[in-house]
């Protein structure tokens, strides 16, 4: 048996999420008119188009073969460096990038919807648009001209990649026990020297040059994270006329072997005198890392998204068709898809998607939006960790659910339905493990403004309640009560977090607190999704799914709310 499901864009999902669910035109919006819903959803047809076509077809091969190290050139596998300038050439990396950094600065909203095609259709191949438009951020936000010229331009074009380097074989979470070294030649440039793992995309053959963005501590700096900066190292020297020239001294000395993702080259790196130049101040290499950081984490929550809908898709198609066992109150010969179980769980997969796609949307459009300034801006940053984290940690079951479905052939490589079990695995640890943004959600944004920013969540999502109040219809009154119930919830647990303080207690129970809030905001999406449908003059079958699977999340999970709220009450067990 082999995986023949073709992957299908949920195109009408995000036409319904820009233009219907928040109660405005999001997109118009977010770019004072120049974009409207309309025409972002058009945008996402072509990137589904192109992701279908050209993108999916390799995922399976980038999983079989996957990268190989020859000669200290890691070499891709047949057909990605047509797929990547075909990507280029299509401008999909120009169209992301920020206006500032001459790109044409595509709303957040839309880059929510691209980032999860793009990691629907072949997440190995997406990491690296991942990576690069980080770096996009990262340099537009502290490059100097020079650097801006050399390198910011060619990643936007897309004719270069961009990487992160942080991890060290010692240096894991713990950046401030990085030891690799940059020595100023007091010719401008840098010398660096050490060694760095875990790089995604550090080496391959799709694009001409990589640009290493690399944490490095300078002489006589003080010790942990304070000391340390931030530098551009690429593959290859470029020349005063902006053509590439030598090879740096980057040496790639090993492919990491990975459960999952076999299809993005994750490398060792190996630093020996590498030339690097200073981005931003000495000093000031976490506050540069981090912008870049903040945009991966949020594409983590796009990357989690396509992974789950690409398999919950795999699970529908597979059960539509299975012939098992006399279904219950059905005729013969009817399919797996209605036996109760089942239907369970691909109600779990589906409705669990649609609350990370939407949310997805909402946080991007916050981000795009973050200058404004305001409580909007607040909530953006509230909103990241609960976005990395929640979808990671409820993509991985979605997978698994995909695979319980598909039964002892979802245990088999040839379905194509355990790899994304397997690429999912990952994305709960890097960018900052489930535990870290729990950590950064509670510590310096719950406790540090006592709880503010989590009441003006709760305030809008009883606005909603009392939307949904005032329809006639027995759906908006099960999801009313439902999240009023949860809100009340959500509001004990804040309080019982705060008297912990920054102590233990809190700490131990933080990455229940982060579930319990991406819970309660994927309940809340449901609900702006109800409300708008029961807007309509009349119900389309499509209405009715989107009814169906606001009930279904919020009697199967949204009630997860409450346990959690109980787990987080009992704080560290002593």
């Amino acid at each position: 048996m082999t995986d023949a499901s073709p992957y299908q864009p949920p195109v009408a999902d995000y036409a319904f999420l820009f233009g219907e669910a928040f109660g405005l035109d999001l997109v118009g919006r977010a770019t004072g008119g120049e974009i409207s819903a309309e025409d972002a959803t058009e945008i996402v047809a072509a990137a589904g188009d192109f992701a279908a076509s050209v993108l999916a077809p390799l995922q399976n091969v980038g999983d079989r073969v996957g990268p190989r190290l020859e000669d200290g050139q890691v070499r891709m596998p047949e057909g990605f460096a047509e797929a990547y300038q075909a990507f280029v050439e299509a401008g999909w990396i120009t169209a992301e990038a920020p206006v500032s950094a001459g790109g044409d600065g595509l709303p957040g909203a839309v880059r929510a919807a691209l980032g999860e095609i793009w990691n629907g259709s072949n997440a190995a191949f997406a990491l690296s648009w991942l990576l690069t438009a980080g770096q996009i951020h990262a340099l537009d936000a502290a490059a100097s001209d020079e650097i801006r010229e050399t390198y910011l331009t060619r990643l936007v074009s897309g004719e270069w990649t961009g990487t992160m380097n942080l991890t060290e074989p010692d240096a894991g979470t713990d950046l401030g026990a990085i030891r690799t070294i940059a020595t100023p030649r007091g010719d401008g440039s840098w010398s660096i020297r050490g060694q760095k793992i875990f790089i995604t995309w550090g080496d391959h053959d799709v694009a001409e040059n990589i640009v290493h963005l690399v944490l490095a501590r300078t002489p006589d700096a003080p010790a942990g994270a304070k000391g340390l900066s931030l530098f551009v190292a690429p593959k290859y020297l470029v020349n005063e006329d902006g053509s590439v020239g030598e090879r740096n001294a980057v040496t790639t000395v090993a492919i990491e072997h990975k459960l999952g993702i076999h299809g993005s080259p994750t490398c060792v790196l190996a630093y020996d005198d590498a030339t690097g130049y200073l981005v931003g101040e000495v000093g000031g290499g976490l506050a540069g890392m981090f912008v870049m950081m903040n945009s991966a984490r949020a594409g983590m929550g796009f990357q989690a998204t396509g992974i789950a809908e690409r398999a919950s898709q795999k699970a529908a198609a597979y059960a539509a068709e299975r012939l098992q066992g006399a279904v219950l109150d059905r005729p013969a010969g009817t399919p797996i898809a209605e036996h109760p179980d089942v239907r369970r769980l691909l109600l779990s997969m589906s409705s669990k998607v649609f609350a990370m796609r939407a949310l997805g949307v909402y946080v991007g459009d916050l981000l795009s939006r973050v200058e404004e300034g305001g409580v909007d801006a607040k909530l953006a940053d509230f909103f990241v960790p609960i976005l990395k984290g929640w979808t990671t940690e409820d993509a991985l079951t979605v997978t698994s659910e995909a695979i319980q479905v598909f039964g002892g052939m979802g245990f088999i490589e040839e379905t194509g339905v355990a790899q994304h079990y397997r690429d999912i695995r990952i994305a709960p640890i890097y960018e900052g493990t489930t535990a870290i943004q729990s950590n950064d959600l509670i510590g310096r944004k719950v406790i540090r403004d006592n709880g503010a920013v989590a009441e003006e969540l709760y305030r809008r999502i009883g606005e909603t309640v009392a939307q949904l109040r005032g329809f006639d219809d027995a759906h908006a009154a099960r999801t009313a009560d439902r999240l009023d119930r949860a809100v009340e919830a959500a509001r004990r647990a804040t309080a019982d977090l705060l008297a912990f303080g920054a102590g233990r207690d809190a700490y131990a129970v933080s990455v229940p607190y982060l579930l319990l809030l991406g819970t309660l905001a994927g309940g809340w999406m449901h609900g702006l999704a109800v409300a708008a449908v029961l807007a309509h003059p009349a119900l389309s079958e499509t209405d009715a799914a989107r009814l169906r699977s606001a009930d279904f999340y919020g009697s199967h999970h949204l009630s997860r709310v409450h346990s959690l709220a109980e787990t987080i009450s009992a704080g560290e067990i002593a």
